[in-house]
């Protein structure tokens, strides 16, 4: 299967990529399936596509790349929902605000995109944790 991104050209993929989302993301309730690749030229960054519609695409991090003691705590619902067996099925994206000054660069810490890499299932969280952003500089001066 093919998909024409706005931003991002052609994506090829195939039906055991589809990430689902019951409950879609939010400001995107509505789109439920997701593909996630590799931005062309960054190992860092990668895309969560939604496979409905080839405008939505959000561009996503590998916290741990960046922030060290960065901490996430899935709880037994989600977990449940999830159908997480173990941590190693577990991927967890924050999503990316790009700007063409690098010290402007944030990510969401608040509310990490959590995935079932296995069973292909996704959610996007809230964490309660108070020293977590929704704008936290991406790369320190």
């Amino acid at each position: 299967m093919k998909i024409e991104t706005k931003y991002h050209g052609t994506v090829e993929y195939e039906e055991k990529d589809i990430i689902a989302f019951k409950k879609g993301l939010p400001g995107f309730e509505e789109f439920h399936k997701f593909i996630v690749f590799p931005l062309e030229d960054n190992p860092y960054f990668k895309i969560l596509q939604s496979v409905k519609s080839p405008e939505i695409g959000l561009v996503a991090a590998n916290p741990f790349d960046f922030i060290e003691d960065y901490e996430v705590s899935l709880s037994n619902d989600l977990q449940k929902d999830l159908e997480v067996e173990k941590p190693e099925d577990v991927l967890i994206l924050n999503t990316v605000t790009l700007n063409s000054e690098v010290s402007k660069i944030t990510t969401n810490l608040k509310a990490p995109i959590v995935i079932n890499i296995n069973k292909k299932l996704g959610e996007q969280i809230i964490l309660d944790n108070e020293k977590y952003s929704i704008k936290h500089p991406l790369v320190r001066e």
